[in-house]
């Protein structure tokens, strides 16, 4: 699993997380070592990129290959901001987005990664996870949704699956994308202030705002497992 972007210790109480959530200081303020890009210099790179990714999508048609992106993350850390861009220039027949829902009695009584399964890329596909199987070891370990003991289990079988993906001719790839607590609480705040971005707001986020500390170590039992060569 890669990891983008750096981390930061959150050094606030339950308590004091959840009052920042409603009162996130500007962005000046954080004090963020970081370069933006201007507006034209940001379009320009996007339109250079676009083109990559067309140039991208037509070996993919011609080879008949199989990629398998998967996007994991902090809440807020860009996830689906980053897929629309990837996808806004690029044909949805070869872009395929799969963001599940919680699972139903029928998939929770299922192998766990078999939902999953179904949407692995045909020749000539790429399709990119918004969150994926890797949801056991993260938001389901950290809110108590599944046991110690399965998420054991998924750690020791997730790498031979992968393995297997790969073996069978799929190109899998792998982002962690990670945002501070404070940039993490200014994003919240917008969410909740901002009616176009209201409906990205559920109440897991809430509660899993306090719960900083849990995720990062969940993050990296998650890498130390899952980090392989194929």
């Amino acid at each position: 699993m890669a990891k983008k972007s750096a981390r930061k210790k959150d050094k606030g109480g339950k308590g004091q997380r959840d009052q920042d959530v409603r009162e996130a200081p500007s962005t000046a303020a954080l004090g963020e070592a970081h370069t933006k890009l201007g507006r034209k210099d940001y379009e320009r790179e996007m339109r250079r990129l676009h083109g990559e990714l067309v140039a991208m999508q037509e070996w993919v048609k011609a080879t008949g290959a199989k990629v398998c992106v998967v996007f994991e993350g902090r809440d807020t850390a860009g996830k689906g901001g980053t897929i629309k861009r990837i996808t806004e220039r690029v044909s949805p027949r070869v872009f395929k987005v799969v963001a599940l829902s919680a699972p139903t009695a029928r998939e929770k009584s299922q192998m766990y990664i078999q939902r999953y399964i179904e949407h692995f890329p045909a020749a000539g596909e790429v399709v990119i996870f918004d969150r994926s199987w890797y949801n056991r070891t993260g938001v389901e370990r950290v809110m108590g949704f599944c046991t110690p003991e399965q998420t054991e289990r998924f750690l020791e079988q997730a790498p031979a699956v992968e393995r297997a993906m790969v073996e069978s001719g799929i190109i899998l790839v792998k982002y962690w994308l990670e945002v501070s607590p404070d940039e993490q609480t200014r994003r919240l705040k917008g969410r909740i202030n901002d009616p176009r971005k209201v409906w990205k707001l559920t109440d897991m986020d809430l509660k899993s705002y306090s719960r900083w500390d849990d995720y990062t170590k969940a993050r990296d039992a998650m890498f130390a497992a899952t980090d392989t060569p194929w």
